[in-house]
């Protein structure tokens, strides 16, 4: 993060708007900053000099003996920019910005900056680094190992709090404001290095650069950090209603979710799910697949938290046979021992029963995680002369998560107990309810198979190793988008009776355009031919085979406006259709189209879009004209490689209809997989396209075939942007 060390450990700090009214700003950085006092040198300036907190203070900047390198500013938004150049002048080289509203924050970022120095907000709420001593921040923290960078100094805070609550302390706290200047993805990328952070809490309203946000992302990931982002799924395709099928079936949060598995990270819904999963990272070792074991002296409980984890994604296995002849040793006879593991009493018996089953489940080789659920933590509470046995099981299931090296989490019925405080401090993530605890889980499952990918060109899709279909051709160049001749744009028009459709001006690119841009990208479509009068339409009945579709070319939901008629038998049908179609729109570039016969065929879709900041991405789910409402997709960010397509397909709920459903043959997954790489490369490859949908996409056991397009253009007249379907 290069120009930042000043927000490292800064050898001087000036607070500048230093005051001793508690209730202000400016007596909590010049608090905070004093914290520090014996590492470095601390200026405090206030406009009316005097003491503040019992250190002298200057009138200002320029009253001090030489320049602080980091300058913290607690002053009215009108005042900021000359309390800057003052700064500047000195030669200071980092800037904290509490301050709000300011005006032209973009031109005080960039007389920042030509000045070689850096700035933090403004409108934020400061920076606290537990190593270095350095506490420029509203309250008060705990040292610990957790990182919290967050554009929402409040939420910041939030999670600091919540933090607390669990016992967990901050190493690093970043309020990056409006980030005039300082991103939050240089934040990030600085941590990767911080040592005494093993886990980000992350907040973000807005990306920026998503480029930028991932490589920092990853960045952490390699370094061992795992990234908890939390959102609100304001990114700015979130707020632009896209006119195809795709925007119906996508969401901010979807796009937001593909950038983190991408990059290794994961979203959290709430600030209070953030901190559960974050407990469980910072204290527990990190489980290596979804398989838990449920420990359990309730056969409820064990029910419920088994149908939890199922929820979750995780997988609730039974046990190997030794192991459930080994854990039922000494337990009662009703005890449960597959898994959930039901101790049916025999905890009340014996507390020490509860770390043995542990150990054995943790050693039995068919779990990633136990998770422990139930009355432990409240022996102790109730009945006082148990609670150091209690206690030292509570140490014993620290030693199994140990010993075999993975978590162990107790979801405790009492709130907070000696023996619940021992297990926090042991290392054992605690949680007061099951589904907290389920939940935490879950997340930190995720994070463990998610690492890998790295983020992909073009040219690593191209050379990506995979099984080659029966006839396949290398993937054709990708064509250019031309206008065609002025002949071929024609106006329709409304008849004087049947319906005026929203769509009837005309573009300057139509379907047949469409699909010839995409099949020179490689994607498949039925034989087609353009008509504009009854003697082409005819002709093309000749070269086709019957039955036909007739579609009009201009309009981009052609059902919806009665643009298309499918099962044509044969030319009088055809010609009938036209005449009736041609009188209703107006006259206009149709499209005659060989109708696909093929059984066992699975509808679906398969589309592009460009976020503003993490660029294109490829969405694959269920097609047709029902698609909003089955809301049935996966979306990756483009380009992505055949097996991305393959992992996509397989996470959709329609997938058991590709794999055969019900005795019917397979679809041929793998043609469609290559689809959604085809349109991926096409998506990353052509900026100009910020949206491209095929939908329907028939998939059969012999192959795929799109039968209808539409892609956008960018910096088109609205008449001609679009290429309708």
């Amino acid at each position: 993060m290069t120009g930042l060390d000043a927000f490292r450990d800064p050898a001087s700090i000036a607070v500048v708007g230093a005051s001793a009214t508690p209730t202000k700003w400016g007596y909590w950085l010049a608090r905070g900053a004093l914290t520090g006092i014996a590492r470095r040198t601390v200026h405090l300036v206030n406009a009316r000099g005097g003491a503040v907190l019992g250190q002298r203070t200057a009138r200002s900047l320029r009253e001090l003996p030489g320049a602080p390198e980091l300058v913290a500013f607690a002053v009215p938004g009108p005042a900021l920019g000359a309390a800057v150049d003052e700064a500047l002048a000195l030669g200071a080289r980092g800037l904290l910005a509490i301050t709000a509203g300011v005006e032209d924050e973009r031109v005080l970022a960039a007389r920042v900056r030509g000045a070689g120095a850096r700035l933090i907000g403004p409108n934020c709420l400061g920076i606290y680094d537990a190593s270095a001593e350095l506490d420029l921040v509203w309250g008060q923290f705990r040292p610990g190992s957790l990182a919290i960078v967050s554009q929402s100094g409040q939420l910041g805070l939030e999670l600091a709090g919540l933090a607390a609550d669990a016992g967990l302390g901050i190493s690093r706290f970043v309020s990056v404001g409006s980030q005039a200047d300082v991103t939050a993805h240089e934040v990030l990328t600085d941590l990767a290095g911080h040592d005494a952070t093993r886990v980000v809490a992350l907040y973000l309203e807005s990306f920026g650069d998503g480029h930028a946000l991932i490589a920092a992302l990853t960045a952490l990931r390699r370094a061992g950090k795992p990234v908890l982002l939390l959102t609100v799924g304001a990114s700015d395709a979130g707020r632009q209603a896209a006119r195809s099928h795709t925007g119906a079936m996508t969401t901010a949060t979807d796009i937001v979710d593909a950038a983190c598995e991408t990059a290794g990270a994961v979203r959290a819904e709430t600030p209070a799910r953030l901190i559960a999963a974050a407990q469980l990272l910072v204290r527990a070792p990190r489980p290596t697949g979804r398989r838990v074991v449920v420990v359990t002296d309730s056969g409820g409980q064990g029910a419920l938290a088994a149908d939890l984890a199922s929820r979750a994604g995780l997988l609730v296995e039974p046990l190997p046979q030794p192991t459930r002849h080994a854990v039922a040793t000494g337990l009662p006879p009703q005890a449960a021992t597959a898994n959930p593991v039901d101790l049916a009493g025999g905890g009340e018996q014996d507390l020490r029963a509860y770390g043995r089953v542990v150990d054995l489940v943790a050693a039995s080789g068919g779990a990633d995680a136990v998770l422990m659920s139930g009355y432990f933590g409240s022996y102790g509470r109730d009945i006082p002369a148990q609670q150091e046995l209690e206690t030292e099981v509570a140490l014993e299931l620290a030693r199994s998560a140990i010993r075999h090296g993975l978590p162990v989490l107790v979801h405790s019925m009492a709130r907070s107990t000696t023996t619940t405080e021992a297990l926090r401090a042991a290392g054992v993530p605690t949680y007061e309810d099951i589904e907290t605890a389920v939940g935490a889980l879950g997340t930190a499952a995720r994070l463990a198979e998610r690492g890998a990918r790295e983020r992909v060109g073009p040219e690593d899709v191209a050379g990506d190793e995979r099984t080659p279909h029966a006839g396949e051709a290398d993937t054709p160049p990708v064509a250019d988008v031309r206008t065609p001749p002025a002949a071929e744009v024609r106006t329709p028009r409304a008849a004087g009776t049947g319906v005026r459709t929203s769509a009837a001006p005309p573009t300057a690119f139509g379907y047949l355009s469409a699909r010839a841009l995409l099949a020179g990208a490689g994607v498949a479509f039925p034989p087609a031919v353009p008509v504009t009068d009854l003697d082409e339409l005819r002709g093309a009945a000749d070269r086709l085979t019957a039955p036909y579709v007739l579609k009009a070319d201009w309009l981009e939901h052609k059902s919806e406006h009665g643009g298309v008629a499918v099962g044509l038998g044969d030319a009088t049908a055809l010609e009938a259709a036209y005449m009736e179609m041609s009188l209703r729109l107006g006259p206009g570039r149709y499209v005659v189209e060989e109708l696909d016969r093929r059984p066992h065929v699975v509808e679906m879709v398969v589309a592009t879009r460009r976020d503003p900041s993490f660029g294109p991405v490829v969405v694959v789910g269920a097609g047709g004209t029902e698609t909003e409402l089955r809301r049935d997709s996966a979306l990756a960010l483009a380009p992505c490689t055949h097996q991305d397509a393959l992992t996509l397909i397989a996470r959709l709920r329609c997938a058991p209809l590709l794999d055969g459903w019900r005795g019917r043959p397979p679809a041929d997954i793998g043609a469609l997989a290559d689809t959604v790489v085809r349109l991926s490369r096409l998506a990353a490859a052509r900026p100009d396209l910020p949206e491209i949908e095929l939908n329907p996409v028939r998939v059969a056991p012999d192959g795929l075939l799109a039968v209808d397009a539409l892609i956008t253009l960018t910096g088109a007249a609205p008449a001609g942007r679009h290429l309708h379907r």
